[in-house]
Protein backbone atom coordinates (compact mmCIF):
# COMPACT_ATOMS: atom_id res chain seq x y z
CA UNK A 1 0.00 0.00 0.00
CA UNK A 2 1.72 3.51 -0.91
CA UNK A 3 2.25 5.25 2.39
CA UNK A 4 0.43 8.29 1.30
CA UNK A 5 -3.21 6.37 0.92
CA UNK A 6 -4.64 6.56 4.65
CA UNK A 7 -7.38 3.63 5.95
CA UNK A 8 -10.46 6.21 5.00
CA UNK A 9 -9.02 6.78 1.34
CA UNK A 10 -8.81 3.09 1.00
CA UNK A 11 -12.87 2.62 2.04
CA UNK A 12 -13.55 5.40 -0.82
CA UNK A 13 -12.41 2.75 -3.33
CA UNK A 14 -14.49 0.10 -1.60
CA UNK A 15 -17.96 1.48 -0.58
CA UNK A 16 -19.79 -0.41 2.07
CA UNK A 17 -22.28 -1.02 0.12
CA UNK A 18 -20.41 -3.01 -2.35
CA UNK A 19 -20.64 -6.15 -1.03
CA UNK A 20 -21.55 -8.30 -3.89
CA UNK A 21 -24.07 -8.29 -6.14
CA UNK A 22 -26.15 -5.17 -7.10
CA UNK A 23 -25.07 -2.19 -4.96
CA UNK A 24 -25.14 1.87 -5.15
CA UNK A 25 -22.07 1.84 -7.02
CA UNK A 26 -23.24 -0.07 -9.88
CA UNK A 27 -22.50 3.15 -12.05
CA UNK A 28 -18.97 3.40 -10.96
CA UNK A 29 -18.66 -0.32 -11.86
CA UNK A 30 -19.73 -0.48 -14.69
CA UNK A 31 -17.34 2.93 -15.59
CA UNK A 32 -14.41 0.48 -14.56
CA UNK A 33 -15.44 -1.51 -18.75
CA UNK A 34 -14.21 1.06 -20.11
CA UNK A 35 -10.99 1.91 -17.95
CA UNK A 36 -9.81 -2.26 -17.89
CA UNK A 37 -12.13 -3.75 -20.55
CA UNK A 38 -9.44 -7.12 -21.15
CA UNK A 39 -10.28 -8.02 -17.18
CA UNK A 40 -13.68 -6.80 -17.70
CA UNK A 41 -14.82 -9.76 -20.07
CA UNK A 42 -12.96 -12.03 -18.11
CA UNK A 43 -14.22 -10.91 -15.04
CA UNK A 44 -17.77 -9.69 -15.09
CA UNK A 45 -18.75 -12.29 -17.73
CA UNK A 46 -18.13 -14.36 -13.89
CA UNK A 47 -19.77 -12.31 -11.76
CA UNK A 48 -22.90 -12.12 -14.11
CA UNK A 49 -22.75 -16.15 -14.62
CA UNK A 50 -22.32 -15.52 -18.21
CA UNK A 51 -21.24 -18.73 -20.38
CA UNK A 52 -17.50 -19.06 -19.82
CA UNK A 53 -14.82 -21.92 -18.62
CA UNK A 54 -16.19 -21.66 -14.65
CA UNK A 55 -18.85 -21.21 -15.42
CA UNK A 56 -20.30 -24.83 -14.13
CA UNK A 57 -17.16 -24.61 -11.22
CA UNK A 58 -19.21 -21.48 -10.02
CA UNK A 59 -22.79 -23.23 -10.12
CA UNK A 60 -21.09 -25.78 -8.09
CA UNK A 61 -19.52 -23.89 -5.46
CA UNK A 62 -22.66 -21.77 -5.23
CA UNK A 63 -24.80 -24.79 -4.59
CA UNK A 64 -24.93 -26.83 -1.46
CA UNK A 65 -21.84 -28.74 -2.00
CA UNK A 66 -20.34 -31.69 -0.31
CA UNK A 67 -16.43 -30.88 -1.02
CA UNK A 68 -16.02 -30.91 2.51
CA UNK A 69 -16.77 -34.13 4.44
CA UNK A 70 -18.03 -32.87 7.59
CA UNK A 71 -18.17 -29.60 9.73
CA UNK A 72 -15.18 -30.34 11.83
CA UNK A 73 -13.60 -30.74 8.15
CA UNK A 74 -14.95 -27.41 7.13
CA UNK A 75 -13.80 -25.45 10.16
CA UNK A 76 -10.16 -27.22 10.14
CA UNK A 77 -9.61 -26.30 6.69
CA UNK A 78 -10.55 -22.51 6.59
CA UNK A 79 -9.11 -22.46 10.27
CA UNK A 80 -5.88 -23.24 8.46
CA UNK A 81 -5.68 -21.20 5.24
CA UNK A 82 -6.83 -18.07 7.73
CA UNK A 83 -3.55 -19.20 10.29
CA UNK A 84 -1.40 -19.54 6.85
CA UNK A 85 -2.53 -16.53 5.09
CA UNK A 86 -1.97 -14.33 8.95
CA UNK A 87 1.53 -15.62 8.64
CA UNK A 88 2.22 -13.78 5.20
CA UNK A 89 0.70 -10.81 6.75
CA UNK A 90 3.64 -7.93 6.71
CA UNK A 91 2.48 -5.80 9.08
CA UNK A 92 -0.61 -3.95 11.20
CA UNK A 93 -1.05 -1.51 8.19
CA UNK A 94 -1.53 -4.04 5.72
CA UNK A 95 -4.35 -4.39 3.46
CA UNK A 96 -4.91 -7.77 2.22
CA UNK A 97 -6.84 -9.63 -0.63
CA UNK A 98 -7.92 -13.60 -0.36
CA UNK A 99 -9.08 -14.01 -4.11
CA UNK A 100 -11.22 -17.22 -4.36
CA UNK A 101 -11.65 -17.04 -1.21
CA UNK A 102 -14.30 -19.83 -0.77
CA UNK A 103 -16.29 -19.35 2.77
CA UNK A 104 -13.35 -18.11 4.36
CA UNK A 105 -15.23 -18.72 8.17
CA UNK A 106 -11.85 -17.99 9.93
CA UNK A 107 -11.38 -14.33 8.08
CA UNK A 108 -11.28 -12.57 11.19
CA UNK A 109 -8.25 -14.14 12.27
CA UNK A 110 -6.58 -12.67 9.10
CA UNK A 111 -7.87 -8.85 10.16
CA UNK A 112 -7.23 -8.81 13.36
CA UNK A 113 -3.47 -9.25 12.00
CA UNK A 114 -4.28 -6.56 9.33
CA UNK A 115 -5.51 -3.21 8.82
CA UNK A 116 -8.16 -4.79 6.15
CA UNK A 117 -8.73 -7.83 4.48
CA UNK A 118 -11.31 -8.03 1.11
CA UNK A 119 -12.49 -11.21 0.17
CA UNK A 120 -13.37 -12.04 -2.67
CA UNK A 121 -15.22 -15.09 -4.42
CA UNK A 122 -17.49 -15.57 -7.74
CA UNK A 123 -20.43 -17.44 -6.60
CA UNK A 124 -23.02 -14.74 -5.24
CA UNK A 125 -24.58 -17.36 -2.27
CA UNK A 126 -20.79 -17.47 -0.80
CA UNK A 127 -20.54 -13.86 -0.91
CA UNK A 128 -23.68 -13.30 0.62
CA UNK A 129 -23.15 -16.04 3.34
CA UNK A 130 -19.48 -14.16 3.84
CA UNK A 131 -21.35 -10.46 4.54
CA UNK A 132 -23.73 -11.83 6.34
CA UNK A 133 -21.01 -13.59 8.78
CA UNK A 134 -18.88 -10.89 9.09
CA UNK A 135 -21.26 -7.77 8.50
CA UNK A 136 -20.40 -6.58 11.74
CA UNK A 137 -16.26 -6.58 11.59
CA UNK A 138 -15.03 -3.05 9.51
CA UNK A 139 -12.24 -4.27 8.92
CA UNK A 140 -13.79 -6.87 6.39
CA UNK A 141 -15.22 -6.46 3.40
CA UNK A 142 -16.46 -9.04 0.49
CA UNK A 143 -16.28 -8.26 -3.01
CA UNK A 144 -17.26 -9.57 -6.15
CA UNK A 145 -14.46 -9.90 -8.79
CA UNK A 146 -16.14 -7.00 -10.95
CA UNK A 147 -15.18 -4.59 -7.81
CA UNK A 148 -11.78 -6.14 -7.34
CA UNK A 149 -11.28 -5.16 -11.09
CA UNK A 150 -12.09 -1.40 -9.64
CA UNK A 151 -9.05 -1.08 -7.22
CA UNK A 152 -7.19 1.55 -7.68
CA UNK A 153 -3.52 0.66 -8.74
CA UNK A 154 -0.80 -0.21 -6.24
CA UNK A 155 -3.88 -0.65 -3.33
CA UNK A 156 -3.04 -3.38 -1.80
CA UNK A 157 -0.11 -5.38 0.06
CA UNK A 158 -0.76 -9.03 0.01
CA UNK A 159 -2.61 -10.81 -2.53
CA UNK A 160 -3.35 -14.38 -1.77
CA UNK A 161 -4.93 -17.23 -4.10
CA UNK A 162 -5.56 -20.02 -2.87
CA UNK A 163 -6.38 -23.50 -4.84
CA UNK A 164 -7.90 -21.36 -7.61
CA UNK A 165 -5.92 -21.20 -10.56
CA UNK A 166 -6.80 -24.71 -11.40
CA UNK A 167 -9.88 -23.36 -12.58
CA UNK A 168 -8.37 -21.06 -15.56
CA UNK A 169 -7.68 -21.27 -18.61
CA UNK A 170 -3.96 -20.24 -19.43
CA UNK A 171 -5.69 -16.80 -20.88
CA UNK A 172 -7.59 -16.36 -17.63
CA UNK A 173 -4.40 -16.95 -15.45
CA UNK A 174 -2.33 -14.06 -17.14
CA UNK A 175 -5.35 -11.83 -16.99
CA UNK A 176 -5.39 -12.68 -13.22
CA UNK A 177 -2.38 -12.06 -12.46
CA UNK A 178 -1.62 -8.88 -15.08
CA UNK A 179 -4.50 -7.54 -12.44
CA UNK A 180 -2.84 -8.84 -9.50
CA UNK A 181 0.18 -6.95 -10.61
CA UNK A 182 -1.81 -3.92 -11.12
CA UNK A 183 -3.06 -3.69 -7.68
CA UNK A 184 -0.19 -5.04 -6.05
CA UNK A 185 1.83 -1.60 -4.06
CA UNK A 186 5.31 -1.58 -5.29
CA UNK A 187 6.49 -3.57 -2.24
CA UNK A 188 3.87 -5.90 -2.28
CA UNK A 189 3.47 -9.63 -2.42
CA UNK A 190 1.15 -12.28 -4.62
CA UNK A 191 0.62 -15.68 -2.96
CA UNK A 192 -0.47 -18.65 -5.61
CA UNK A 193 -1.32 -21.67 -3.44
CA UNK A 194 -2.25 -25.11 -4.34
CA UNK A 195 -1.05 -25.05 -7.98
CA UNK A 196 -1.43 -28.79 -9.24
CA UNK A 197 2.22 -30.32 -11.16
CA UNK A 198 1.04 -32.41 -14.32
CA UNK A 199 1.72 -35.65 -12.69
CA UNK A 200 -0.19 -35.03 -9.19
CA UNK A 201 -4.09 -37.00 -9.43
CA UNK A 202 -6.60 -37.66 -7.83
CA UNK A 203 -5.14 -40.60 -6.08
CA UNK A 204 -2.50 -37.90 -4.31
CA UNK A 205 -5.65 -35.71 -3.13
CA UNK A 206 -7.29 -38.99 -1.59
CA UNK A 207 -3.77 -39.67 0.23
CA UNK A 208 -3.50 -36.10 1.40
CA UNK A 209 -7.24 -35.67 2.65
CA UNK A 210 -6.97 -39.18 4.38
CA UNK A 211 -3.45 -37.77 6.25
CA UNK A 212 -5.42 -34.53 6.84
CA UNK A 213 -8.49 -36.10 8.10
CA UNK A 214 -6.25 -38.77 10.89
CA UNK A 215 -4.78 -35.78 12.21
CA UNK A 216 -7.90 -33.31 12.48
CA UNK A 217 -10.51 -36.50 13.74
CA UNK A 218 -12.45 -37.04 10.72
CA UNK A 219 -10.96 -40.13 9.27
CA UNK A 220 -14.17 -42.39 9.08
CA UNK A 221 -16.23 -39.29 7.57
CA UNK A 222 -13.29 -38.78 5.41
CA UNK A 223 -13.54 -42.04 4.15
CA UNK A 224 -17.36 -41.90 3.87
CA UNK A 225 -17.07 -38.60 2.26
CA UNK A 226 -14.99 -39.73 -0.49
CA UNK A 227 -17.41 -42.00 -1.53
CA UNK A 228 -19.89 -39.24 -1.62
CA UNK A 229 -17.66 -37.12 -3.44
CA UNK A 230 -17.43 -39.93 -5.92
CA UNK A 231 -21.25 -39.94 -7.01
CA UNK A 232 -21.38 -35.86 -6.49
CA UNK A 233 -21.11 -33.27 -9.10
CA UNK A 234 -17.75 -32.93 -8.02
CA UNK A 235 -16.64 -35.90 -9.77
CA UNK A 236 -18.52 -35.34 -12.84
CA UNK A 237 -17.62 -31.67 -12.93
CA UNK A 238 -13.92 -32.63 -12.62
CA UNK A 239 -14.21 -35.31 -15.14
CA UNK A 240 -15.25 -32.86 -18.20
CA UNK A 241 -14.12 -29.36 -17.26
CA UNK A 242 -10.36 -28.44 -17.71
CA UNK A 243 -8.47 -28.99 -14.72
CA UNK A 244 -5.06 -27.12 -15.06
CA UNK A 245 -2.06 -28.39 -14.03
CA UNK A 246 1.56 -26.42 -13.98
CA UNK A 247 5.37 -27.54 -14.04
CA UNK A 248 7.19 -25.13 -12.14
CA UNK A 249 8.85 -23.38 -15.01
CA UNK A 250 5.40 -23.04 -16.71
CA UNK A 251 3.87 -21.15 -13.58
CA UNK A 252 6.97 -19.30 -13.09
CA UNK A 253 7.05 -18.26 -16.67
CA UNK A 254 3.37 -17.00 -16.74
CA UNK A 255 4.59 -15.05 -13.27
CA UNK A 256 7.40 -12.96 -15.60
CA UNK A 257 5.15 -12.65 -18.35
CA UNK A 258 2.48 -10.71 -16.19
CA UNK A 259 5.81 -8.40 -14.17
CA UNK A 260 6.16 -10.33 -11.48
CA UNK A 261 9.65 -12.21 -10.35
CA UNK A 262 8.29 -15.19 -8.36
CA UNK A 263 9.56 -18.38 -6.51
CA UNK A 264 8.28 -21.66 -5.93
CA UNK A 265 8.11 -22.10 -1.46
CA UNK A 266 9.10 -24.27 -0.35
CA UNK A 267 6.01 -25.82 1.43
CA UNK A 268 2.40 -26.08 -0.05
CA UNK A 269 -0.07 -23.63 2.10
CA UNK A 270 -2.58 -26.35 1.73
CA UNK A 271 -2.73 -29.66 3.12
CA UNK A 272 -1.31 -31.94 -0.28
CA UNK A 273 2.30 -31.51 0.00
CA UNK A 274 2.30 -32.56 -3.45
CA UNK A 275 0.67 -29.29 -4.84
CA UNK A 276 2.84 -25.92 -4.75
CA UNK A 277 2.87 -22.69 -3.63
CA UNK A 278 4.44 -19.50 -5.18
CA UNK A 279 5.51 -16.13 -4.06
CA UNK A 280 5.93 -13.40 -6.29
CA UNK A 281 6.77 -9.61 -6.01
CA UNK A 282 6.13 -6.60 -8.87
CA UNK A 283 9.69 -7.35 -10.88
CA UNK A 284 11.53 -3.97 -11.27
CA UNK A 285 12.16 -4.75 -14.72
CA UNK A 286 8.99 -4.74 -16.97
Amino acid sequence: MPATMRTDQFHDFVPPGMTGGQSPEAAKIDLCKTRFPPFAILLYGLGRGEPGTMQSWIEFYNSAHSIYVNARHKDAHYRDVAHAITALVPNARARVLDFGCGEALHADLVAAAAAQVLLCDAAPNVRAAIAARFGADARIRVLSPREVECLPDGALDLIVANSFVQYLTTVELDAHLVLWRRLLAPTGRLVVADVIPPEVGTLSDVRALLRYAARGGFLVAACLGLARTALSPYRRLRATLTIAKYREVEFLRALRRAGLAGERLAHNLEHNPARMTFSARPSTAR
